[in-house]
């Protein structure tokens, strides 16, 4: 809280024209402050009392000026504030705290995290059944593939005894082998529908 006036160049010229002034009846214990207030190299502080006591020196003598004037450019001195040394106890207990708080928000954030999948041996064995599941992939399609193509060449090649045409056996073959690829299509679809409904 402001407890005096930083003076300004102003206040300094009307003080020493009132000190000069050697009829005035200015109290001595009032004048001795304004002079060691002058004398001050800047930037000088006047305090509250000591302006109080001015203005009503000013006010009884009938100065043709008023304190308000003296201190036009003068500011008021804000002493600096100083902060308290925090209590070290306090301190360690605000770590403290501050420490489970985050150990706790990184827990919340790092629950769903599995560290079995984490590690490198977690990643290479799933790496592996990936492999594994493509390569059993692959080979299911080929093995339709190879059966409809067998079946096909089987009837093309055995309906020779049932019909001259070629056109004839064309179709019974395509026939032949749709059949045969649907049915091997619904055991697919069966057994992949049996591995992903095991746990």
């Amino acid at each position: 809280m402001a407890s005096s006036f930083v003076v300004g160049d102003k206040f300094r010229v009307k003080i020493k024209e009132l000190l000069k002034k050697t009829d005035s009846n200015l109290p001595q214990e009032l004048r001795v402050k304004l002079n060691d207030i002058i004398e001050k190299p800047e930037p000088s502080v006047l305090s509250f009392s000591t302006a109080r006591q001015l203005k009503k020196y000013l006010q009884d003598e009938g100065h043709p000026f008023y304190l308000y004037q003296v201190l036009e450019d003068s500011s008021l001195h804000l002493p600096e504030v100083v902060k308290p040394p925090r209590n070290p106890q306090l301190v360690a207990r605000l770590e403290k705290i501050k420490a489970r708080l985050a150990n706790e928000e990184y827990n919340r954030m790092t629950r769903n995290v599995n560290n079995q999948e984490m590690n490198r041996s977690g990643t290479l064995a799933e790496f592996g059944q990936q492999v594994r599941s493509a390569k059993a992939i692959v080979v299911t399609v080929f093995n339709f593939l190879v059966t409809i193509i067998a079946t096909f060449a089987c009837s093309y090649m055995g309906s020779q005894y049932l019909f001259t045409e070629t056109t004839s056996r064309v179709i019974s073959a395509v026939i032949a082998a749709s059949v045969v690829g649907l049915a091997e299509l619904y055991v697919l679809v069966r057994t992949m529908e049996g591995e992903l409904g095991e746990p």
